[in-house]
């Protein structure tokens, strides 16, 4: 380019007294014991620590902790038997036998009860049962006050609340529901709900020390957390996380990344510029030093063909935007107008301009009513879609060659500012923050989550840095090559685990985003790769534009070469058909 969770089945649930234990306690309820099991075998102590074996080939998983653990996952699926037969057959209780007592006492209702018994289990200190008092004892006081209550109610907070001497606000808010019980519940109350026991057992959960209350779906946590692992280590991973097994350790092949050339793309009669995937991933847009940009459709098979070549700028093509809604581009000319053009038809619906200067960058507000565009003079203005002017941030706003970037929640613009700089700007706050580089920044792009920014350097290195809070580089990449023209890189695959560039010396060039190590590097093009776009919604799809004059469609190893429609056959598809749109306005 020229110029620089699963609730257990229904069927499978205990019926108790209180009718809320769903697999929060061992699932032997006092009152309605399981059958094969005793309430001596739930009171079983457990064992000591000197007891603990270990299991599995590294010796790092004590058994009873397994095994408790097993136990606590059969109950919370439903399957109460079984977790009664393990702890049975292995001597090891998911709980102590007053730990039972207790929460059972909690979904009964037998509050002055279960405050009795909280004192009596060990290892807890006295901050702890003063919180869990206060919890039981909170609930208590609620479900007075449903019942009508009313002087039951303030004989528990004036003797038994108060007392604990902790939280006074909230001590605060349980008072004004004595001046107006009937609000209980209500918007105007609305953090004094009555929650159900098996809420507030759920809670105790979390206060209480994991030796001493097992923390619901605690083996789930720990499985999900072993595949992830699994997932960030895997150097090629780029599919859904359905495809995942415990069955076997997850390891993902090179042909789940994009690096066989589908299809060359063939419309644009000089070098291609800059090109972009619809939100959707339905079209891609690609603007050229010829004058022109052009829509491009994706079919259901992943072929790409020509939908509309959009004509009427009198300078290069610069960049191109998509709306939210992926039904309007934008298309900037080189210090020249933005363009508005409907994408179904190819019309052009707008042209914005500002007399005597050029503009230098467009991008859309994310409801879609407006648009950004950086001017030559270094400020950066906002228009309405009928042409006019709502705001100007003049100043040393932008650069006369620059990216722009409007956060998703639309408060914060990001613009190039100095050649080593980047404007944060914040909007709504007036607050101006500030990415500063030793080297010049030839081009940037924003991550899908607004978090993190990928910034170009003229010294042949990709800088990643988190934007969130203070700014903080936090990666490198590096082995592209760039000495002369604007090279652009992306975010892209799954969850935006790569990032890709294109590349003076011909070949796209692709990094793990997380090691910031090497994956690919793809021959294809006979000139200067400046712009990769990656797929939002098909993560084994990437375009590269070049100097070439072509644009690259690249897919998976596995990916089956595409034919489209007035293609030339063979073995690449070459899509050359041309329909114009005048682009007058």
């Amino acid at each position: 380019m020229g110029g620089v969770e699963d609730e257990e089945p229904a069927t499978k649930r205990m019926k108790l007294s209180s009718g809320e234990l769903r697999g929060l306690s061992n699932g032997t309820s006092l009152i309605d014991p399981v059958a094969g099991s005793s309430r001596d075998l739930m009171a079983r102590p457990l064992p000591s620590a000197g007891d603990d074996e270990v299991v599995g080939s590294k010796g790092v998983i004590k058994r009873v902790e397994f095994v408790r653990i097993i136990a606590k996952a059969l109950y919370s699926l439903g399957y109460k038997k079984s977790g009664a037969h393990l702890e049975e057959e292995s001597g090891i209780s998911v709980h102590s036998a007053v730990v039972n007592l207790f929460m059972q006492q909690v979904l009964d209702g037998n509050w002055n009860e279960s405050v009795n018994t909280l004192h009596k289990i060990r290892e807890l200190d006295e901050k702890i049962i003063k919180s869990a008092s206060f919890l039981i004892l909170e609930q208590k006081f609620l479900e007075l006050l449903k019942e009508d209550k009313l002087m039951d109610a303030l004989k528990t907070l004036r003797t038994e609340i108060t007392p604990l001497c902790i939280n006074g606000p909230r001590v605060h808010e349980l008072s004004s529901c004595l001046v107006a019980p009937s609000l209980l519940g209500s918007r105007a109350q609305d953090n004094v709900r009555l929650k159900s026991r098996t809420k507030l057992l759920e809670e105790l959960q979390e206060l209480l020390p994991p030796t001493i209350m097992i923390p619901e779906r605690r083996l789930e946590h720990l499985v999900e957390q072993a595949l992830v692992l699994q997932k960030d280590a895997c150097f090629f991973h780029n599919s859904v996380n359905e495809q995942m097994s415990l069955y076997t350790d997850h390891r993902c092949g090179s042909e789940q990344i994009p690096s066989r050339t589908l299809q060359i793309l063939q419309a644009h009669s000089d070098e291609v510029w800059f090109l972009q995937f619809s939100h959707n991933g339905k079209y891609l847009a690609s603007s050229s030093n010829d004058r022109s940009a052009i829509i491009w459709e994706v079919d259901a098979n992943g072929a790409l063909s020509l939908k509309h070549k959009l004509c009427g700028h009198q300078k290069p093509v610069s960049s191109v935007s998509w709306s939210p809604d992926n039904r309007q581009l934008l298309t900037c000319g080189v210090e020249e107008a933005v363009r508005r053009w409907d994408a179904a038809s190819g019309e052009c619906l707008h042209v914005y301009e500002k007399p005597g200067l050029g503009l230098v960058s467009c991008g859309w507000f994310p409801d879609g009513k407006w648009i950004f565009s950086g001017v030559n003079d270094k400020s950066i203005c906002m228009w309405g879609l009928d042409g006019k002017e709502l705001e100007c941030w003049k100043g040393q706003r932008t650069l006369r060659i620059s990216d722009l970037e409007i956060t998703s929640d639309g408060k914060q613009v990001i613009s190039i500012c100095r050649e080593n700089a980047i404007l944060l700007l914040d909007r709504e706050a007036k607050v101006e923050r500030w990415i500063e580089e030793d080297q010049t920044i030839t081009s940037f792009s924003l991550s899908k989550d607004n978090k993190h920014l990928l910034v170009n350097l003229l010294n042949q290195e990709i800088h990643l840095w988190n934007i969130q809070g203070d700014v903080k580089l936090v990666a490198k990449y590096t082995g592209h090559k760039r000495s002369r023209f604007v090279i652009r890189s992306c975010f892209g695959g799954i969850d935006q685990a790569f990032i890709a560039s294109g590349s003076e010396d011909s070949q796209v060039y692709i990094w793990h985003r997380l090691t910031g190590e090497l994956i690919e590097a793809l021959p294809g093009h006979s000139g200067a790769v400046n712009c990769v776009s990656w797929n939002p919604v098909n993560p084994h799809m990437l375009a590269s534009a070049s100097d070439d004059r072509t644009i690259r469609i690249w897919g998976g190893l596995n990916t089956q070469n595409v034919k489209c429609g007035g293609c030339d056959g063979g073995t690449l598809s070459n899509s050359n058909g041309v329909h114009y749109s005048n682009g007058k306005a």
